[in-house]
């Protein structure tokens, strides 16, 4: 075991904590990105929930006997419990390993029952997160520029949110006085979790905060034949999904002009998408967008905590 570069790792992991925590204080942010991945053969990412810490663990490329990754392991358990001054208990170690189904088959399965969920704060706004039983924890870090982005220009607004997740971004428009929010999503676990989130900051589901469960692409396909239309739409859509309750396998790679495409037919004149991706080699095929405009906003909407890392990119589309 590399005891040198674990003492870096660790030396690293207090340093951007004393630095984020001062921006934290500033910003009302309760949670961080720590480390991705700085240290060749500390393949980590580190994430900081407010008093709690979860680490993503992925395979290292030297052959290790498995009663030698046990005990790598268990020493950056201790490492960054020292480094942070919290107990190893608060520490929560996730393997990350390749995902066949990123949206409902992979990384949004039950990894264990242990039940570990607290709420933190970003900003005015209250979210539930657990920490112990999926692979994310229910709170995309990176999308906080664009969440009070979302928040901010939502006022008398109807605002779609597909892919919807654990309803982040409703949570945003509905307190940035949106008229109405639709929020659509193919998990009964993650729309529960929504109208949960919902209730935390004082909303309710109902007539003005709809929630619905439906293959988004199915469901944007009927869409069109529908009266509602929308002034703000947002699409985080998974890289990748071959979830059996869908019709199709989705790679947004290949399959982002026609879901735009069909986003765009939903907006108001003067209405906005904002679509985003965290694909590491996506290119947007704008050539396959005709009436479309798309502009590369990803720089305004990466925060402190992820600057010089590949978290996600991001356009605003418009008719």
């Amino acid at each position: 075991m590399a005891e040198g570069s674990l003492e870096q790792f660790g030396n690293r992991l207090a340093r951007m904590h004393k630095h984020l925590r001062k921006w934290g204080r500033r910003t009302g942010a309760s949670c961080w990105r720590l480390y991705e991945r700085e240290i060749a053969d500390q393949p980590l990412i580190v994430d900081w929930y407010d008093g709690d810490v979860v680490c993503w663990a992925s395979e290292r490329t030297r052959n290790e006997t498995p009663e030698q990754e046990e005990a790598w392991l268990a020493a950056v358990v201790a490492t960054i419990a020292r480094a942070l001054a919290v107990a190893p208990e608060q520490v929560f170690l996730k393997r990350r390993q390749r995902q066949e189904d990123r949206q409902h088959g992979g990384q949004y399965q039950p990894l264990e029952r242990r039940g570990a969920t607290k709420v933190v704060a970003e900003g005015a706004l209250r979210f539930e997160v657990n920490l112990s039983d999926y692979l994310d924890t229910g709170l995309f870090l990176d999308h906080r520029p664009l969440r009070a982005r979302v928040g901010a220009e939502s006022t008398g607004k109807a605002v779609l949110n597909l892919f919807c997740y654990t309803g982040a971004f409703t949570c945003h428009a509905a307190l940035g006085a949106a008229a109405t929010t639709l929020s659509v999503d193919l998990s009964n676990t993650y729309l529960d979790w929504a109208a949960r989130n919902l209730e935390l900051n004082g909303q309710a589901v109902g007539e003005r905060h709809r929630l619905v469960k439906a293959d988004c692409l199915a469901w944007l396909a009927a869409a069109p034949r529908q009266a509602a239309r929308f002034d703000l739409i947002v699409c985080d859509p998974p890289t990748f999904s071959n979830s059996t309750a869908m019709q199709e396998p989705f790679s947004v790679d290949r399959d982002h002009p026609g879901l735009i495409a069909g986003c765009a037919r939903l907006l108001t004149p003067g209405g906005r998408l904002y679509f985003s991706t965290n694909s590491r080699g996506f290119e947007l095929h704008a050539d396959q967008l005709p009436g479309l405009t798309a502009k590369d906003i990803t720089a305004s909407t990466i925060p402190e905590d992820f600057r010089g890392r590949r978290s996600h990119r991001c356009w605003l589309v418009g008719t």
